[in-house]
């Protein structure tokens, strides 16, 4: 089975998302907290990838099936990979997400 590898490669505060006037009240924490910047994830699909935010693997799984099963993500040029993020609507991570073996 084909290896995935994930890349966290941006959090977004929630002051770069809202400035000085978000919609809710929102906590002291302004980024996620589970993940870095450059953090790298290699893995058979077939089982969870260790230290991954369960949240964020279940917003972008249906990209790395479509990856997987030979889709393609036409407005991306780079073969097998894609840009993806978790629908954390306070505080999102961008994700860089690579078949290593199609």
């Amino acid at each position: 089975m084909a290896k995935i590898k994930i890349t966290v490669v941006k959090k977004v505060s929630n002051k770069e998302l809202y400035g000085d006037n978000p919609p809710l009240t929102l906590t002291e924490v302004p980024v996620c907290p589970r993940l870095e910047v450059g953090q790298e994830f290699v893995f058979d699909p077939s089982q969870f990838p260790q230290g991954m935010c369960p949240w964020a693997y279940a917003d972008i799984q249906r990209d790395i099936t479509h990856l997987r099963w030979g889709g393609s993500f036409p407005w991306i040029k780079e073969k097998n990979a894609t840009l993806s993020c978790c629908s954390d609507g306070s505080r999102p991570v961008i994700f860089k997400i690579e078949l290593l073996e199609p």
